[in-house]
């Protein structure tokens, strides 16, 4: 006999703005009983111009309202108040704060060394401790911060205090057009195998620290930190399995695909015990890996040496080789045509992960991403194309 569903909350989180007259507030909806484990929390456009996980978030809170939920699902729809408001004649600026506040999802509190300074002489053999110990550590260091200083920051400050203490958090992205891919720490590969296969995702790109503190490191980077500061004293595993999904371009926006992506969330927390008695008798197998994970490091970013047209040779998926051409610039105004064209080639081999969803390119602007098996040098703009 199967389990009643579980009780579904809704919230409104109010935030401090910075101008009189104008309220904001995030919309927060809650599974299960509060503390309970696992705690699993889903964020959808932290960058507010991406609109796929908006219409998966919508799916997964459908779905999520029929089912028995042992632990405790946090879902905050629209992660990203501030940014959906930012229009500006007509184009919707949602990645970076107009105030100069940055990229959305960078600059999250970093909680390392305050969790550390409180963790001495409390590490011991014991991991199941160790772990409850950690959170109680990153928690008191959160609750120490000073106020944050503006609106975007008390932004950061709300969604990192739902989410450092869960067991699971997905944080819901696109890219500008590209195939479905993941973001990841090193130490959760395997462990996000289920998620790939589940999503069809096709590159999976890990690192101990891209760079940037982006929301989901900020929530998974503190445990092997801690791990590597307290080796000598006992264990701590990787306790929080967060990642970044991407999921396709910003145009890929359907009912059909997000109900599919969203059914894909909820496979994954069928089998990690977030969600019981939806379905009846074994979990069915896997469906295959596309992919196996890669450094995020090996990730090649093609770059507009000229400014002009952009002539794609590749699409996203397409698997290509060093020295293989990936678009051409073309500069319409060149007094010779026929030698008007810049031709951009893959730096080495891997799949066309992403690619510009515009056709005109300013000098030194991305035009395709490329995930390779191997570490390349890093460049100029770090592992995260900011």
């Amino acid at each position: 006999m199967s389990r009643p569903a579980s009780p579904h909350r809704v919230e409104e989180l109010p935030l401090p703005t910075d101008r009189l007259g104008t309220r904001r507030s995030l919309t927060v909806h809650r599974f299960g009983t509060p503390g309970a484990r696992p705690k699993v929390y889903v964020q959808a456009a932290l960058h507010a111009d991406e609109t796929p996980g908006l219409l998966v978030a919508h799916h997964l809170i459908r779905r999520l309202r029929g089912l028995d939920i042992p632990g405790e699902i946090i879902v905050v729809p629209m992660a990203n108040p501030t940014g959906i408001a930012q229009i500006v004649e007509g184009v919707h600026i949602g990645r970076y704060a107009l105030d100069g506040a940055g990229n959305f999802n960078r600059d999250f509190p970093d909680l390392i060394d305050g969790a550390a300074e409180r963790l001495k002489g409390r590490i011991g053999a014991d991991g199941k401790a160790n772990v409850a110990a950690v959170r109680e550590a990153l928690r008191a260091t959160l609750d120490a911060l000073p106020p944050p200083k503006g609106e975007v920051p008390a932004l950061r400050r709300a969604l990192l205090g739902m989410a450092f203490d869960a067991d699971i958090v997905l944080d819901l992205h696109c890219d500008l057009e590209a195939v479905p891919h993941l973001y990841a720490g090193d130490a959760l590969w395997p462990d996000l195998a289920d998620l790939t296969a589940l999503l069809g995702v096709k590159a999976v790109l890990l690192s101990a620290d891209s760079g940037g503190k982006p929301f989901d490191e900020a929530c998974s980077v503190p445990w092997w930190t801690l791990a590597e500061r307290f080796a000598a004293d006992g264990p701590i595993p990787p306790a929080c399995v967060a990642t970044t999904v991407e999921l396709r371009g910003k145009a890929d926006v359907d009912d059909d695909r997000a109900a599919a992506d969203a059914e894909a969330l909820i496979g994954m927390l069928i089998r990690r015990g977030a969600v019981t008695g939806s379905v009846p008798g074994p979990l069915p197998d896997l469906p295959p890996l596309l992919c196996e994970a890669t450094p995020l490091s090996g990730l090649a970013r093609v770059v507009a040496p000229v400014s002009g047209v952009i002539a794609f040779h590749r699409a996203v998926g397409d698997r290509v080789e060093a020295g293989d051409p990936i678009a051409d610039i073309v500069d319409p105004t060149a007094a010779d045509p026929d030698n008007a064209r810049t031709t951009l080639v893959a730096p080495g081999g891997g799949i066309v992960m992403a690619r510009n969803n515009l056709r005109f390119a300013s000098r030194g602007e991305l035009v395709a991403s490329i995930a390779g098996p191997a570490p390349l040098a890093t460049g100029e703009h770090g592992l995260l194309f900011d």
